[in-house]
């Protein structure tokens, strides 16, 4: 982990393509702003947990369901 020390309207640059910069700094919550490419998703850490977590129960369901769907075809 790259670990770097920012101040306000200071910037941190990925790739060529995101830029994040800090936006405001109050007491323990840092405001950050993020330029990236459309086709580049950004998701806070708990929402993309998330999604993942479904992604995850669709499949097992998809799998379940197959093997129930199997089981009247034979």
């Amino acid at each position: 982990m790259l670990i770097l020390s920012r101040n306000k309207g200071e910037k941190i640059v990925i790739g060529d393509q995101i830029v994040l910069t800090v936006l405001d700094v109050q007491g323990d919550q840092v405001r950050i702003g993020i330029e990236a490419p459309l086709e580049i998703s950004v998701y806070r850490e708990e929402i993309y947990k998330a999604i993942e977590q479904e992604n995850k129960s669709a499949i097992q369901f998809d799998s379940k369901a197959n093997d129930i769907l199997s089981k009247f075809n034979k």
